[in-house]
């Protein structure tokens, strides 16, 4: 009965690219052949939406399925046949349609709403234009269309808010726990909201605040990543605030987030303006993997459970609140689905007007099972650690939410203290990871803590759904379609359906270490190294200071002005150089290019020929002493391969002229001369920062080579402009903020140690000459 009656018609689809959605997209050409689709999808940043479909619908495995049975061109021709992709979006007042899109949705018999933002915790009035005023844009624009199509709008159980007992099938303004508050305020109020927050974040002191966190996060990293930094924290700034302010509204209302808040007044908003439109709302509750279709196991992405899941059996998340005797309402996503077909199909007048599609009432799964089979599944399946270990999963308890909530924030202050001590130590290389490794600890009780803010609520709700329509709409059915759609949540096993099918589908998408041992074959390092070595890279370009050597312009100043000077006076040098070592780190910790010229005023009057002279021993006698020779040999192993290999430094030219025959070129800094003396000014800006990756570009631009097809070696946060430049960034010894980022980004981290036999001085003073005085 279903297909026959999706026969010839055609269906229009809002949200196609997420879970529920490309189930549904999947179904409809798999089991009723006979429709059409159009489906509104917005236009990427770098796609259209005919690509997007292509990439984001047609290409996950829920197709493979159908794939498989009709082979892959039959399949490209019948989704060109039946699918039309046009460019719409539920976030805009007329759903951003041309004229094609508008005699597309025009000519559609059912449209099938099921874009969201389904996020928990998204910004008030992100979840406010599309939750809320979504559906009322979908009526507004049918009506402007002059057509009165059925429309089919995906909604939650959840709009039933925080309260115990039964929840009904029944309008949201119906239910004695709905606060009565006008949905159109509640658009303005939220619109307000960001608009305040904006004007708030751009106050002088707010935008010193983002400075300075831009600062302390990237260093002397530059003036223009400097300021994109400072802009993404004012963005972040406001993002936050409308973030707790959807889930402080959402709950002085009575529901657990702004997702079933804003879905909540979504249909009420619907209810006042649909006109002639007949309206169906399915309801369901938290959809998880299919139990069948298009595969036992399928899923897109990660649910509300999963993550909790996974941390559990990782060890990192050892408790989480709820109600043990409390039920879990959990629907596979295939039954959702065909109860949305069922609805599309059946002519609107014999569809419920409110249909919730849950298993609490008919089949409930109740939060102490659900714990004992998960417990119980990772004992029998572990996960491992790096080092093949199982990790034995702890004992599951029910602690009240707050009490969960207070020991992770204080776990967090804690690591966030002990993370502001280390960052003030000059730490680099191996020393770095243990700052990297509270980081990434901070982020797992941060992470923990957050499944507990969002997720709490609905482990402890206590609400009942019922599904009376549910099963009315099921007895309209014959046995074909009963076979063929099921819904009914009664036919779900969930000792077979958690065990069998979901939590192997969960482990197998969070793509985990599932067997015992070390890991086997190349690391991630390996791999990494080995694309940074591939001979298909163009240019290698290279730092000086904590790259190739473990020394600095200080250094190397502080061995040439004492090279000639009587051993008395070295002694009085060094202990004036150690005074005025804080202040100097301080300036090179502002800004790079600033310290260096302060820095070099110190070589006025300096003999050229004395310093050439002095440079080549410096060589030997300091910078070859303190190289990492695995860092040379790099270089080498460059040069062998046919790269392009540049050293950019803010040195100075003749400190690092001994260098040349190390490389192609070497781009540094150059002091102007007068009378055969440096006059301590440069000739132009160093190559720091900015102005170095404007260095290592034009370099690049002037040889014919690929900046994506390069690598870069730096050692230091104010080296990013010249790492993000390249497609291959390595970071090299580097210090805790650099570190950081390599991580979180993946990028390659070489520790190179200092030479083995190498001579460190603890003070850099060049030995006295003989026959000086």
């Amino acid at each position: 009965m279903i297909p026959e009656h999706l026969d010839g018609r055609r269906v229009a689809i809002t949200g196609a690219t997420g879970f529920l959605g490309t189930a549904l997209v999947e179904r409809l050409l798999r089991s009723a052949p006979g429709c059409e689709l159009v489906l509104l999808l917005r236009p990427g940043r770098m796609r259209t939406v005919e690509q997007r479909a292509r990439r984001e619908i047609f290409k996950n495995d829920a197709f493979d399925r159908l794939r498989d049975e009709l082979g892959s061109s039959e399949f490209d021709a019948m989704v060109d046949r039946r699918v039309t992709v046009v460019r719409g979006d539920v976030g805009s007042d007329g759903l951003g349609l041309d004229d094609d899109g508008r005699a597309a949705l025009a000519s559609c018999d059912v449209v099938v709403h099921s874009a969201a933002t389904v996020s928990f915790d998204s910004p008030l009035d992100s979840a406010v234009e599309v939750n809320l005023l979504g559906p009322t844009r979908i009526a507004a624009t049918l009506r402007d269309l002059g057509v009165t199509p059925h429309l089919v709008a995906v909604s939650t159980c959840y709009v039933a808010g925080n309260h115990r007992g039964e929840a009904h099938e029944q309008p949201v303004a119906e239910s004695p726990f709905f606060v009565d508050v006008p949905w159109r305020r509640e658009v303005d109020a939220a619109r307000r909201t960001r608009s305040d927050l904006e004007a708030e974040s751009r106050t002088p002191e707010m935008l010193a605040r983002f400075a300075d966190e831009a600062r302390g996060e990237l260093g002397a990293a530059g003036i223009p990543l400097l300021s994109a930094k400072a802009e993404q924290q004012r963005t972040r700034w406001v993002n936050d605030r409308m973030v707790e302010a959807g889930r402080s509204r959402a709950r002085s209302l009575g529901f657990p987030d702004v997702y079933s808040y804003t879905k909540a007044l979504g249909e009420v908003a619907l209810s006042e303006t649909k006109g002639a439109i007949p309206v169906t709302v399915v309801r369901p509750s938290i959809i998880e993997s299919a139990v069948a279709e298009p595969r036992p196991g399928w899923i897109r992405g990660f649910r509300m459970a999963e993550p909790v899941i996974i941390s559990y059996a990782r060890g990192l998340l050892t408790q989480f609140p709820g109600v043990p005797e409390g039920i879990v309402d959990v629907i596979p996503v295939d039954l959702v689905v065909a109860a949305i077909v069922a609805a599309a199909a059946l002519p609107p007048e014999q569809t419920p007007p409110i249909v919730q599609v849950a298993s609490g009432s008919s089949n409930p799964l109740r939060y102490r099972k659900l714990i004992d089979m998960i417990e119980a599944y990772f004992t029998e399946h572990p996960i491992f650690d790096n080092s093949g270990q199982p990790i034995a999963v702890p004992e599951w308890t029910f602690p009240v939410r707050g009490k969960v909530e207070r020991q992770l924030s204080r776990a967090k202050v804690a690591i966030t203290k002990a993370e502001s001590t280390l960052e003030k130590l000059p730490l680099r290389g191996t020393q770095a990871e243990l700052s990297a490794t509270l980081e990434s600890r901070r982020e797992d009780v941060e992470r923990a803590l957050t499944y507990v803010e969002l997720y709490g609520a609905y482990a402890e709700c206590e609400a009942v759904y019922t599904v009376d329509r549910l099963m009315d709409m099921w007895g309209l059915l014959d046995d074909a379609d009963r076979e063929r759609f099921t819904f009914d949540p009664r036919v779900v096993d969930w000792d077979v359906y958690a065990t069998t099918i979901h939590l192997p589908s969960v482990v197998e998408h969070a793509r985990v270490k599932t067997t015992p041992g070390a890991k086997k074959g190349p690391t991630r390092t390996d791999r990494l190294r080995r694309q940074v070595l591939s001979p298909d890279r163009h240019l290698a370009a290279f730092d000086l200071e904590n790259t190739l050597i473990a020394s600095n312009v200080v250094t190397s100043y502080a061995w040439l002005a004492t090279r000639r000077l009587p051993s008395e006076d070295k002694a009085r040098f060094a202990a004036r150089l150690v005074r005025e070592a804080p202040r100097l780190l301080r300036l090179d910790a502002q800004d790079r290019t600033d310290f260096l010229r302060y820095f070099y005023r110190r070589y006025r009057g300096a003999p050229v020929e004395q310093m050439a002279e002095d440079s080549a021993e410096l060589l030997s006698a300091l910078i070859l002493a303190k190289s990492f020779p695995a860092a040379i040999r790099r270089v080498r192993e460059h040069r062998a391969l046919g790269h392009r290999t540049v050293l950019i430094t803010g040195a100075l030219d003749f400190v690092v002229e001994p260098l040349r025959p190390l490389f192609d070129d070497i781009v540094a800094a150059e002091m102007s001369v007068r009378n055969g003396r440096y006059t301590g000014e440069l000739v132009r800006v160093p190559p720091t920062g900015e102005a170095r990756a404007q260095a290592m570009a034009e370099y690049a631009a002037a040889e014919g080579l690929d900046l994506a097809e390069s690598v870069a070696y730096a050692d230091s946060a104010s080296d990013l402009p010249m790492l993000e430049a390249v497609g291959f960034p390595v970071a090299v010894n580097p210090e805790t903020r650099l570190a950081s980022l390599a991580r979180k980004r993946g990028w390659l981290v070489e520790n190179f140690p200092k030479a083995a036999k190498g001579v460190h001085p603890v003070l850099p003073i060049a030995p006295t000459r003989v026959g000086s005085r």
